[in-house]
């Protein structure tokens, strides 16, 4: 078993730090701290072949691995962190389950734009009152001819202020078999994009509001009885999640070693004393033991469908490393890391953030139990 990337995977990792350092290095900190979206580091990252990467070539996209685009993600985010939030919706996530499902159609509309990094798609999945049971939507698509009228709301919608399309979870008929999806246009009458709110990572999402909004039935992409198609690809948006969280971690952890190295107290600099090495040892083991899982999983889901139980394992994992190193790297660094001079900070809000945000690190653990006791817990009441 080998756990090292092998030659053609670091020279990718290479050429991607290279491209990073050259590109992207200039800006970092303005960019991590703008909540709009960087429509020409989308473009540029295009051009660099690093959209489209987990997409077919049949379909426009590179036909790399789940791995290429792992690694992707980490080098870039060791460079400039927020250009890895590009190379996610660039290949994990709405974009992945749209190549995968959409209609011929359907792809030849949206995906040439999408994967130049010119449009963005958004998915639209949770709802006021259907976050993790997100079974219980109510958004609903019912038939009228040729078109679907959709009425309801989502919420905490990623890129939602930014994106041109979205991906849209709603219920054709009732329960399970009842769930699909379909692609909706912004400008599209019935549809309004609501006031951005602001989170505490520093992104804004919108509110997206249904009303009487009609869509033609050749946008549908996955209709009744697709929603478990919908999450095995979820699963794969999970391993983009921890990517970003890994290696935001890992970034963190670079500028407080750095820090330590050259800040100097009491006549020695800090890497001398020991509690701060017992910190630096402990976010190195948790580093690279998050790593392995990470890698596990993207390989392994390269070789057929995503394990449910390896993503969220590997998710779990770096979700909380890369909250934990992060938060300690801005304590080794005292004043500095928490100041918003340096990214250590970012990365302290945004990994918090995706322990919320791609299934909640409680979530994680129900699903990671059922595999271990070889049966599932539903968290529903009894039904009487």
């Amino acid at each position: 078993m080998n756990f090292n990337l092998d030659e053609d995977q670091r020279s990718f990792a290479e050429s991607v730090h290279r491209f990073a350092k050259r590109e992207l290095a200039d800006g970092a900190l303005v960019r991590a701290h703008s909540p709009d979206y960087p429509w020409g580091i989308a473009e540029k990252l295009s051009a660099q072949g690093l959209l489209g990467i987990t997409i077919k070539e049949e379909d426009g996209g590179i036909g790399g691995t789940l791995m290429d685009a792992v690694i992707a993600i980490q080098e870039l985010a060791l460079v400039c962190p927020k250009s890895a939030d590009v190379v996610q919706a660039g290949n994990f996530g709405a974009i992945r389950t749209f190549a995968e499902y959409a209609s011929p159609a359907l792809k030849e509309r949206f995906l040439p734009d999408l994967l130049a990094g010119k449009t963005l798609l958004a998915l639209g999945m949770s709802e006021p009152g259907a976050g993790s049971a997100v079974t219980e939507l109510k958004t609903t698509a019912v038939e009228d001819g040729d078109h679907y009228v959709i009425n309801g709301t989502k919420v905490f919608s990623t890129h939602s202020p930014h994106a041109n399309t979205f991906l849209i979870y709603v219920r054709f008929g009732p329960g399970l078999g009842g769930i699909g999806s379909l692609i909706v246009e912004r400008g599209t009458p019935g549809f309004e994009v609501g006031q951005p709110s602001a989170f505490m990572s520093g992104e804004e999402w919108s509110q997206l509001y249904f009303t009487d909004c009609r869509i033609p039935k050749a946008n549908v992409l996955l209709g009744p009885g697709g929603f478990k198609k919908q999450i095995s690809g979820f699963n794969v948006e999970r391993i983009g999640n921890a990517s970003r969280a890994l290696a935001l971690g890992r970034y963190a952890f670079n500028v407080a070693r750095e820090h330590c190295l050259q800040r100097e107290q009491f006549g020695r600099p800090l890497c001398e004393f020991q509690g701060l090495q017992w910190k630096f040892a402990e976010m190195a083991l948790k580093l690279e033991s998050a790593q392995l899982l990470l890698y596990r999983a993207a390989a392994n889901a390269d070789r057929g469908l995503p394990s449910g139980y390896e993503t969220s394992v590997a998710k779990l994992a770096c979700n909380l490393t890369g909250w934990e190193v992060s938060n300690e790297a801005m304590q080794a660094m005292g004043g500095y890391g928490y100041s918003c001079e340096a990214l250590v900070e970012y990365c302290v809000k945004r990994t918090r953030g995706w322990m919320i945000a791609g299934g909640s690190i409680e979530i994680l653990k129900n699903r990671i139990a059922e595999d271990v006791f070889g049966r599932r817990f539903d968290q529903r009441l009894p039904k009487a």
